[in-house]
């Protein structure tokens, strides 16, 4: 059984677009994968963070994981900053197979800067722990979205750089990206990816009660014209609004289309808010029912778990070095 190991940072709220784009596929990739699913703290750190507010937000981003569907049972759930592995790893791949050329090429961190006034090594640096995360696990698979695509590519070039350097060590990963919403653009801004720090308006949150999710989509930009047709270029926000509720209903854009034919925007956009208010309040629902003591204790399983397999690694890395 392949490997797949992804995380999210536990940096707030997750949004629809996080559920579409990664938990939705983790969820269906549990039932034919040995599936490892990481809280990854030590990446939500590049960025200045309050301490309580951090806390709550991993309990918050692991309690997410189950209410969408991922089963303990199935699956490893665990916190990065619990496996000390993760950031001897990186320390070892900085000093052997990374290249300050690998880094400064990532797109994500030039974004990321250009909003620091003084931004954190750490912030330039997280490629390579991302890189730890994934080959720390002889990972197959890594399910993530387009924006991480160059990450992945570069936990493929450090372990094929490693290998060769000091022998056989590390299975080299290859990314799976979603075909359909995969890319969940902003309310407010079609264009861009949907994202909680563009603001409150851009995104619909997992917490959103139903009244306030549909207020955000019935507000929803759209364009000057009244035809329902999937079409990026000219017209993003219902080509965007099209594609939540294909999956939200699973139906076919194209169907949809179809239907929406002699249908206004108001109209299509009540249907869409009628989609999303019952999505949200089935997975709120189902997040209630743990507490942060019983994410906790997942927490705590799945780092027994994975300890095992990050040491007998991590050792194999060591001898390999000399070390």
């Amino acid at each position: 059984m392949k490997t797949i190991f992804s995380g999210i940072k536990p940096t707030g709220d997750l949004h629809l677009g996080n559920y579409f784009g990664a938990l939705s596929q983790w969820v269906d990739l549990q039932h034919d994968h040995h599936s490892i699913f990481c809280v990854v703290d030590y990446h939500a750190i590049t960025v200045p963070q309050d301490k309580k507010a951090l806390h709550n937000n991993i309990i918050a981003i692991a309690r997410s994981y189950l209410a969408a569907g991922i089963d303990p049972k199935k699956s490893i759930i665990f916190r990065q900053s619990d496996i000390k592995e993760h950031t001897e790893l990186a320390w070892i791949l900085n000093c052997t197979s990374a290249r300050m050329s690998d880094l400064e090429n990532m797109t994500q961190y030039k974004d990321a800067a250009s909003k620091q006034i003084n931004p954190s090594v750490g912030l330039f640096d997280y490629p390579i722990l991302m890189a730890a995360d994934i080959l720390l696990y002889n990972t197959d698979t890594v399910p993530v979205g387009h924006d991480q695509l160059q990450h992945v590519e570069l936990a493929r070039d450090l372990a094929k750089r490693f290998n060769h350097d000091y022998g056989e060590t590390f299975k080299i990963p290859s990314a799976l990206i979603r075909s359909e919403g995969s890319r969940i653009m902003g309310l407010d801004d079609p264009t861009k990816k949907m994202s909680k720090s563009i603001g409150e308006n851009n995104c619909i949150s997992l917490n959103d009660s139903p009244e306030v999710a549909t207020k955000k989509i019935m507000r929803a930009a759209t364009d000057s014209d009244t035809v329902i047709k999937y079409d990026p270029a000219n017209k993003p926000g219902i080509s965007n609004l099209l594609t939540i509720l294909s999956i939200l209903e699973n139906k076919k854009i194209k169907d949809l289309e179809k239907e929406f034919t002699d249908c206004g925007y108001g109209q299509f956009k009540q249907r869409i808010a009628n989609s999303v208010s019952k999505f949200l309040t089935n997975f709120q629902e189902k997040a209630k029912h743990y507490s942060d003591e019983q994410v906790l204790t997942i927490l705590a399983d799945g780092q027994k778990q994975v300890e095992p397999l990050a040491a007998t690694v991590l050792a194999k890395v060591r001898t390999q070095l000399g070390l």
